[in-house]
């Protein structure tokens, strides 16, 4: 397991739960995160386009204040942003069809968990490479 597996890295979590997104924020900051920015909803989104974020991973609730975030997931998907689903809907294989190999991490999860799948979404996508895992 690497010290700080996150390091460096800046992080978009898409969490509308205020105590689970200071939660994640929390633990990516303990894994080495360099930023973690949060959005409780889509609007926060605002104008700027996903690839000028500088953003090297997200991690995605499914549902944001009752908007589904898939098509923002796949505009993640389209500007090769690794990214990983975090969502009490993991259960819905359905939801999920369109993104093969997109690691879907279901709530309640272990911060273990999370970090693991937040670094093999970098590594395999287009990301700056980190190691390990916890």
């Amino acid at each position: 397991m690497a010290e700080k597996p996150l390091k460096d890295l800046r992080i978009l979590v898409m969490e509308d739960e205020f105590l689970i997104a200071m939660d994640v924020e929390q633990l990516c900051q303990d894994h080495g995160a360099e930023e973690v920015i949060i959005l409780r909803t889509l609007k926060e989104l605002g104008d700027q386009p996903v690839g000028d974020r500088g953003i090297n991973v997200a991690i995605v609730d499914v549902m944001l204040a009752g908007e589904s975030t898939v098509e923002f997931a796949k505009t993640l998907q389209d500007n090769n942003v690794p990214f990983v689903f975090a969502t009490g809907y993991a259960e819905n294989e359905n939801l999920f069809e369109a993104f093969p190999g997109i690691r879907v991490v279901g709530k309640p999860y272990a911060g273990p968990t999370l970090i693991t799948a937040i670094v093999e979404a970098v590594n395999q996508g287009q990301g700056q490479p980190v190691s390990g895992g916890v």
